[in-house]
């Protein structure tokens, strides 16, 4: 298995591992945020004593795995060849075989996205287990992005294991001492957690949502907390230019609430890349 561990090839291994990963990131991205609303859904009936309510009863079972994919135009199951990475959606050009209502062009881009993550990752690290856990939490970020970019939500079912394999990647010291990774987790929290209480006191309002601190502090637990200022300041950055022009041209209400998640996972990949870069070059 050694040939395995050469360069080139470790990186066209993650590559089409990724596209894999990016396939079922599709599912998890589009049928996560509703599983967790019926669970909601039932948890809030159970309380009002049993009453059931719409979307609350029994049907088939929804989660990531069952029932198949399939068209949400006229329900037709995707087959195993129209389920391809990417070159399916190429060759039904972009429609389903059934139907032909078009196909969203964000199915073969986060795709592809997830496979050149992959072989990015490959690329900086190296071949070995540095590059696969780098590779599985530039995955976990993509799918964190797009689900809060969709539903405004950070799911607990990702963030916290996300933390836990930091802390565990680093107990073999992947990335940075595992001192580092748990101040990082702390620190990580509890700065978001401080500015949402200080703004809620300020404002009488909520500023961001609690799965910002979760995603925050897996970040830290992966990159330490040396790499916290640099996410927050990137993150807070590019959402404040960001958030300026959707109100400026995209007539986005000043008091409709802007996903910050994306952002953080955004200025996390920087980080994971050219962290220890931009640190000298702002510490000298």
């Amino acid at each position: 298995m050694t040939y395995l561990l050469q360069p080139d090839l470790f990186g066209g291994v993650l590559g089409v591992l990724g596209l894999m990963v990016g396939s079922f990131l599709n599912v998890v991205i589009y049928r996560l945020p509703k599983m967790m609303e019926a669970e909601w859904r039932a948890q809030c009936a159970e309380t009002n004593g049993g009453a059931s309510e719409e979307g609350v009863a029994a049907g088939e079972t929804f989660n990531l795995i069952t029932p198949r994919s399939r068209c949400p135009h006229c329900g037709h199951p995707i087959s195993a060849l129209e389920n391809v990475p990417v070159l399916s959606y190429l060759c039904l050009r972009g429609r389903c075989r059934a139907c032909r209502a078009p196909i969203s062009p964000r199915y073969p881009l986060v795709e592809l996205a997830a496979a050149f993550l992959g072989m990015a990752a490959a690329w900086r690290f190296g071949p070995g287990a540095q590059a696969a856990a780098a590779a599985a939490l530039l995955w976990a970020l993509l799918a964190l992005a797009m689900i809060d970019f969709d539903t405004q939500l950070l799911p607990d079912v990702i963030t916290l294991p996300l933390l836990w394999c930091g802390l565990l990647a680093n107990l073999f010291g992947q990335f940075v001492p595992l001192s580092q990774a748990v101040i990082g987790a702390m620190a990580g929290y509890l700065s978001l957690w401080l500015v949402y209480w200080l703004f809620k006191l300020m404002t009488g309002r909520e500023g961001m949502g609690h799965g910002d601190f979760k995603l925050l502090a897996a970040l830290g637990a992966w990159l330490g907390w040396i790499m916290l200022p640099v996410v927050v300041l990137m993150a807070s950055l590019v959402g404040a230019i960001a958030g300026i022009g959707l109100i400026l041209f995209a007539r986005h209400g000043r008091h409709v609430p802007i996903p910050f998640g994306p952002y953080l996972a955004a200025a996390g990949m920087v980080a994971l890349f050219y962290g220890k870069e931009i640190n000298r070059l702002y510490l000298g």
